[in-house]
Formats: structure tokens, sequence, C-alpha cells
């Protein structure tokens, strides 16, 4: 059987980190290892770590807050992992508790996993407790909308049957793509494309690493029904119209030139 480790992105928000560590402490799967990528967050995000580090099986991976970094801090996470396959998320993602379970039963050589998430309203985000995390209610729909949850089409993704959500992977019409918050390789595959390119700030740079995967000829599944995370709300300072259109034109040149490996990645590290 291959270990399993956890990527948790984060950047001075201790309050949506503990939410979301409190979903990992009481998974049906636990991680072999849980690597919290940290883009220069200050000491109540370390004080924070450190004190769950006593009952989770973390390395604390930083560096120093130069601006948004994610990519760079990200590929120093995945050089400090040592197990076999990494789930990669943010620390805004709250995980159902068979998060983890679902990710390893979908993971197969010569693929990666795409999954989703369930975005919250900033009120529920912000009164969610541990033990609305620890009994399961904060996935429960008919919870949910006694909080102020209003109807969509993307509730769905809360019904909680296996059938429906495997029916619902297999008739979407989003694609499977790498995404940042919710997604799934082999660890060695990361190596092989170079990890992520460290050219790319804030705006699609997790979707260039899955097609980099595609060029190398990996394939992907849709997970986004199986694998839940429960998305907290915030806001997005680091978003610049400039970031994003650089990304969309490095993304381009990934897909039209077809390379593999980013020439400013992870091997430095």
């Amino acid at each position: 059987m291959f270990t399993v480790g956890v990527i948790i992105s984060t950047y001075n928000n201790p309050r949506w980190l503990e939410k979301t560590l409190w979903g990992y402490m009481h998974q049906f799967r636990m991680a072999d290892e849980i690597l919290i990528a940290d883009d220069g967050s200050g000491e109540e995000t370390r004080a924070l770590i450190e004190r769950y580090s006593k009952h989770l099986p973390i390395k604390h991976i930083w560096h120093e807050d130069n601006g948004f970094q994610k990519s760079a801090i990200l590929n120093k996470a995945i050089a400090a992992a040592t197990a076999d396959y990494l789930i990669t998320t943010d620390h805004d993602c709250i995980p159902r508790q068979d998060f983890i379970e679902t990710h390893v039963r979908y993971a197969e050589k010569g693929y990666l996993l795409s999954g989703g998430y369930f975005k919250l309203p900033m009120n529920i985000s912000l009164d969610l407790t541990e033990d609305d995390v620890v009994s399961q209610r904060a996935f429960s729909l008919k919870w949910l909308r006694k909080h102020g949850l209003k109807c969509s089409f993307k509730n769905t993704k809360l019904f909680g049957k296996d059938w429906f959500a495997r029916l619902m992977n297999t008739i979407t019409t989003t694609k499977a793509t790498y995404n940042g918050c919710n997604a799934s390789a082999w660890r060695e595959d990361m190596l092989a494309i170079n990890g992520y390119n460290e050219d790319m700030h804030y705006g699609g740079q997790d979707r260039e690493v899955g097609e980099r995967l595609f060029n190398m000829g990996i394939k992907s599944k849709q997970i986004r029904y199986s694998a839940i995370v429960l998305h907290l709300d915030h806001k997005r300072p680091y978003k610049t119209k400039e970031s994003i259109e650089k990304n969309k034109a490095i993304r381009r040149e990934t897909r039209r030139s077809g390379i593999v490996k980013t020439p400013n990645g992870i091997v430095k590290f």
C-alpha cells in the first residue's frame, strides 16, 4: 500500500487553517504526513501549527514573506515530502471525513485526480465550530440550509450518496483539471514535471501543473462529487489583472509547446 501526504498551502489566516485542521483530525484514513506550505505567515500561524503538530504528522515548510510566492513554497513542500502520493489543498478547505479515503480509493498509476469544492457564505464560514466539523453536520444540506445556505444546483455535491456522486462525476461537463484546492497526483510525477512554475503568481498556476502532466501522458479522473471539501469564504487582495494575463499566456504556451518540465521549478530544492 502506498503512503499519502497532504500539502496545505497557507498565508496569515490561522483561523481558517485551524478549521481545516479540524477536518484532518477526524479522517477515516489519516494522512501519513501533512505538509503545511506556508508562504511567510507570522507567529500566530507558527504557534497554531506547533500546537496541532502534537496530534497530526505535520511538517511546517516556511519561507520569508516576499509577496505572493505560492508556487515556490509548494515546490519546497513537494521536495520535503516523503509520501508516495500527494493531495494538494488550501488552508480554507475543510475535508469531509472520507476525503483522504476517497483520493486513495481512486488513485491509479498514470492518472491525476480532480476534485472540487463546496463554497460556504461568509456567515457560515465564520460561525462554523469544531463540533460542527467533528460531528459532520457541517456537510449536511439540511443543517446548512437551516443556517442560511441558499438553494443552488451546486448543493447536489452534498447529497451524500455514493451512487449519485459517481453518476455526477460521469455526466458533469466540467473538465477534470488539476485544481490546487482539491487535487492529487503521484509524487514521482510531480517531480518529473519539475513541480510548479515559479514564474507564475496568482491565477491558474495549479491548472498549468495539470497541463504539463497531461503533456507527459498522465490522464485525469473526475471526483468533484466524491472528494468533498467545504471552501471557507475570503477576499483575494493578491489577485491582479496583470498576474492573470501573464499566467494565461504561460498556459497557452504550455499547451502549444507540449512542454513537460518547467525551467523554473522544484529542481533547485
